[in-house]
Parts: structure tokens; sequence; C-alpha cells
């Protein structure tokens, strides 16, 4: 894994007001580092630090949506079709897009979920009606459909320019099994992976995002397990699990920070890219 951590001595780190352990420790990490750390109230948008410069954010996208702008943070974000787009050899099953209409229709067993957000929970359905319905789930919400896989072990990497910072296990058999990523048996295994395919494919993704990669277990007996990406997640949104979160909050800091110090690279991974690009 990359070296050691980036120290931040200006600026200030919002937390959405949900409480999570991963808030807690990254903001115990920012404070470390000098950083100011403000829990942004409930109702009344970015509060005290609306306009204020040098701001970073750490929290869910509805709640960021009401305070981005006041914070003139950029949100960096893998696109919702970024996961379709990787090669079969890295993703290790078929994908496709699709409209949560076209989901519904499904007459047989498949691994939905929203490409990036958590608008219902990412899980097997035994046939498109089981798909979760409401007026908040409107038929051309946009998901991925996969095969139904079997992940032995699953890891979640922090990812800042194209290297690994820091990863966690997170599953074992899809249960949570949260476990450091240095010292652990796999730790090569995961790493060379990692860094075979973002050579491969890291200018799909912004400079800093949360990469979740695993060892598929083949349906034949005999075959061999295959190391496989799962999917690519918004670091400023993405529980820590088990990874160490100075070198996690390294690319928090990037992937939701000053919308003026957006490299251009990024623009197009930003959530509002003409908001995000400079001035003149």
């Amino acid at each position: 894994m990359a070296g050691s951590s980036v120290v931040t001595k200006h600026g200030f780190l919002a937390l959405a007001p949900q409480y999570s352990t991963t808030s807690e420790l990254l903001s115990t990490s920012a404070r470390r580092r000098g950083m100011d750390v403000e829990v942004l109230p409930a109702r009344g948008g970015a509060g005290s630090v609306a306009g204020r410069r040098g701001g970073h954010y750490y929290g869910g996208p509805l709640f960021a949506a009401g305070v981005v702008d006041a914070l003139e943070v950029a949100l960096l974000e893998p696109s919702d079709e970024w996961l379709v787009t990787v090669p079969p050899a890295y993703a290790g099953r078929h994908i496709a897009m699709a409209t949560l209409g076209e989901a519904r229709r499904l007459t047989r067993p498949a691994f939905v979920k929203p490409p990036t957000d958590k608008s219902f929970p990412a899980a097997v359905y035994s046939d498109g009606g089981r798909l979760p319905a409401g007026p908040e789930l409107p038929p051309d919400t946009p998901v991925q459909i996969s095969d139904v896989v079997t992940w032995a072990t699953e890891f979640r990497l922090f990812v800042l320019d194209g290297e690994v910072r820091t990863g966690s296990q997170y599953a074992t058999f899809g249960r949570l099994d949260a476990r450091p990523l240095d010292g652990h048996r796999q730790e090569d295994a995961v790493l060379a992976f990692a860094k075979d395919f973002l050579a491969a494919c890291g200018d799909g993704l912004p400079s800093a995002v949360v990469v979740d990669v695993g060892l598929l277990t083949p349906p034949e007996p005999g075959a061999t397990d295959q190391w496989a990406v799962v999917e690519a997640n918004m670091a400023w949104f993405s529980n820590v699990y088990a990874a160490d979160p100075d070198r996690a909050l390294d690319v928090v800091l990037r992937a939701a920070g000053p919308r003026c110090r957006t490299v251009a690279r990024d623009l197009r991974f930003c959530r509002t890219p003409e908001a995000a690009r400079p001035a003149g």
C-alpha cells in the first residue's frame, strides 16, 4: 500500500448529522491533523460553515444535495455505467445496466442494485416481482443487474491517484467480517490484483475512490477461484470497516473537497460538473 498519510492542517471536515462509526473515526483523524470538524445541523443546511472556504464533506448523498453548494464542495463518484464497462477478466460475471421497470420483469434470480446510491437494498432477488416498490422508486430508476455469484471474501480498498492507501476485509461469504488488510493472509493477492486492475482500468475512475474486490468461488467443482471487482463507491459515503482511518481520510478529503481545487481529470466525475469547473 502507498506510504505515509497526507498531512492536512487547513480547512475543515463537515459531517452529515447522522452518526456512524466511520464519521467518528474520520473526525478523530481530521482533528489529529489540526482540522476543524463540524457536524451539520439536521435542518438549516450548512449552518455556521456556509460560505466558509476549505470545506470537505463526509455523509450521505441525499443530505449532501442540500449543503454542497453552500460548502462549495465537489463530490467525486464513479459513473453509473462504470461497472458495466469493466472487462470480463476483472468483473468475473455478466453485468448489465437497466431500469427498475425492466428489472421488475425478470423471471429468474439476479443480483440487483442501484449503481451508486442506496435507494433500495442491493441483494439477490428471486424474480423481478420481489424488488422494492414505492413512489420514490419510479420505473426509470437506473439499476445494475448481474449474475448470482458467491464471494468467498470481499475487501474494501481506498484508492488515491491509482494506488491503494488502505484496505479492509469486510465480508466472508456475504456475512460481515471486518479485518484489517495489513497482515491479512490474502493481502499480497488482493494488492496484486488491485495493482493490475487499476493499471488497466484506473482511468475510468475518479482520482479518489473506493473499490471493492473479492474472491469469487466458481459454481463448478474443481474450478479455480477468481479475483474480481465487486463495485466502486464514493469515498465520502463509504464505511472504513477495519481500514486505517488516517489513510482513508486522505481519500475522503480528495473525493469531497473544495471545488476550486478539482483537477481537470476529475471534472467528469463530479456530481455537478459545471459547478466544479474553476471560473475564468
